[in-house]
Order: structure tokens, then sequence, then C-alpha cells
């Protein structure tokens, strides 16, 4: 993979999704993912972590370009639809690159 292939795919949505994300991260190729606790306010009102079928989770992907563009496209037709997600794509340098071909 190129340095200029790496991409970091982020996505905000809501805790509910975080086991059929991490299948679906996987089975796309990704190599791995950090998931944390995220709250704020958008378009959907004021997001706490206080009650978790309320809470919001961010996931950041780091993978090639080929990876994340399936990975994208994967979740909006799956959840925009249904559920409150933003995803969005940097592309970026890391050190150790060989460690997130797929």
């Amino acid at each position: 993979m190129k340095d200029n292939d790496i991409r970091l795919l982020t996505i905000f949505t809501e805790a509910a999704l975080e086991t059929s994300l991490v299948k679906d991260i996987e089975q796309l190729g990704a190599s791995g993912y950090t998931i944390t606790n995220a709250r704020g306010k958008g378009s959907h009102g004021l997001r706490g972590a206080t009650w978790e079928a309320n809470s919001n989770i961010r996931i950041e992907v780091i993978c090639s370009l080929e990876v994340s563009k399936q990975l994208t496209e994967h979740l909006k037709n799956s959840y925009y639809e249904n559920y409150a997600m933003v995803i969005f794509t940097t592309q970026i340098e890391v050190l150790r690159s060989n460690k997130f071909t797929s």
C-alpha cells in the first residue's frame, strides 16, 4: 500500500450499533479499529453518555483507500436511513504503515 493510500475512517453513531459495526468492519477487510464513547450536540439534539441507549460512540479505522471506500458505501447503504451516523475520511501518514495493509 502506498503511503498516500492510507485513510482514517471515522464514524460517529449510536452505541447500540457497536456489535454490528465491528462485524462489518472486520468482514470488509480492516485490520483493526478503535472505539471510544462520544457525547455532544448535533442535529439529533444533545447526546450524553449517561444512558447507554442514548449514547454515541466514535469508531476510528486506519485502512487502505479501497477498504475505506467499501466500508463507507456499506455503512451508508445499511445504516444511514434508520440511524444517527456521520462518517468522514481523512488522508493520513502513518509510521509503520505496513500494519494497516488489507
